[in-house]
């Protein structure tokens, strides 16, 4: 089984939920984590209840959105990776630093305690700034692995990088692999 996680990166949920209906699909056994942010607010992009229904429905599974309901996901309840997507810049700065208060970031620490792989969806108006030395950080840690990125906006957000979302099964194959896929900035 695989855990796939959303954060708040509500602009980019519809095409994450995509992906994980198309992981489904293909024969994944997926278990859904939303941070306590994605899973409760609701934006323009659409309803947090909306997004709950949609995600619970594809993966036959109720969402995990505590830190206790999610602690357990390292030695009691392994998964074989755990993909987060969309990873925002601060989820991304709170692995990097070892934070864990949120669903997300303890299922991660869960995870990563046992060394199993952690494929990062980025997300990020300051990827190329204030979090640029956290990205650094986490490409050089064992069973990190990122989906590759790009500008989606280099004018206007001249920060930014965002996931390339349709490459998430790619990115987990490679990382099954045990491999990075290239390039990783586009």
């Amino acid at each position: 089984m695989i855990g796939y996680a959303f954060t708040g990166s509500f602009c980019t949920f519809s095409r994450s939920i995509s992906v994980l209906s198309g992981l489904v699909s293909s024969g994944e056994e997926v278990l859904p984590i939303m941070s306590e942010t994605a899973y409760t607010t609701d934006t323009r992009f659409g309803t947090a209840a909306d997004f709950v229904s949609r995600i619970e429905e594809i993966c036959g599974r109720k969402v995990i959105h505590t830190v206790r309901d999610a602690e357990p996901l390292g030695p009691k309840a392994p998964l074989e990776a755990l993909i987060i997507a969309p990873c925002t810049g601060n989820t991304l700065a709170k692995l990097a630093s070892g934070i864990t208060d949120t669903s997300v970031t303890m299922a991660a620490k869960a995870h990563l305690r046992q060394d199993r792989r952690l494929i990062i969806a980025l997300s990020s108006n300051d990827a190329m700034s204030q979090n640029l030395g956290n990205i650094s950080r986490l490409l050089t840690r064992r069973s990190v692995y990122f989906v590759p990125l790009l500008q989606d906006d280099i004018a206007a957000k001249p920060h930014s990088l965002v996931a390339e979302l349709e490459r998430i099964p790619e990115a987990l194959a490679a990382a099954r692999e045990g491999r990075q896929l290239r390039p990783l900035f586009l």
